[in-house]
């Protein structure tokens, strides 16, 4: 069997797996032990990122022509592909967070929704929250005012409740007819 059809379907399998892709970013992995390796994989997994070692070659033919192209020129020394279909942050995320324990570990650039960055781009991009902590964070942030002011109109209902109870008392006292007493001595006067 030819050499091609050989490498035909893994650079298939590359391209299958970056066609659906958010975020593609490449890794090197260069002096990472086996255990750190498997802790790795495993955070990787929970988040649901798909990590694999690829040749650079495969991952130059899968690339060209894609949104990925622009990682052909990191594509040297030994390289991992992190990628994810639904968290466009995840795999620079991990890899930042994991890279403090094990600082072999180091990203050599990605892209993100189709705009290509370097590792120092990547880096900053690991900083951004998650889409779940930014939904809650925007949540929160709605449901501040209404929550205040729910509380300050309960708050008003009580103190204008007691205030309520004497201001229906003075506008009932001023609501009642006022009568006036008529002198005895002017009723019982001779009309003229």
């Amino acid at each position: 069997m030819a050499k091609i059809e050989l490498k035909q379907p893994i650079v298939e399998e590359i391209s299958a797996s970056i066609k659906d892709a958010q975020s593609v970013v490449l890794v090197n992995y260069r002096g990472l032990t086996v255990e750190q390796d498997t802790q790795l994989r495993r955070q990787f997994r929970e988040a649901g990122v798909t990590y694999k070692v690829y040749k650079n070659t495969m991952m130059n033919f899968a690339f060209k022509g894609t949104d990925f192209e622009a990682l052909i020129p990191y594509l040297e020394g030994p390289s991992a592909m992190a990628l994810s279909t639904t968290d466009a942050t995840a795999p620079a995320r991990i890899i930042s967070k994991f890279a403090k324990t094990a600082p072999v570990l180091e990203m050599k650039g990605g892209v993100v929704e189709g705009v290509a960055y370097d590792a120092k781009g990547m880096s900053a991009i690991a900083n951004i929250p998650s889409r779940e902590e930014l939904l809650s964070k925007l949540l929160g942030s709605i449901q501040a005012p209404v929550s205040s002011f729910a509380r300050v109109m309960k708050q008003l209902a009580e103190k204008g409740g007691a205030g309520e109870a004497a201001v229906s008392e003075e506008a009932s006292a001023e609501a009642a007819p006022v009568t006036e007493e008529v002198p005895s001595e002017a009723a019982e006067a001779p009309a003229e």
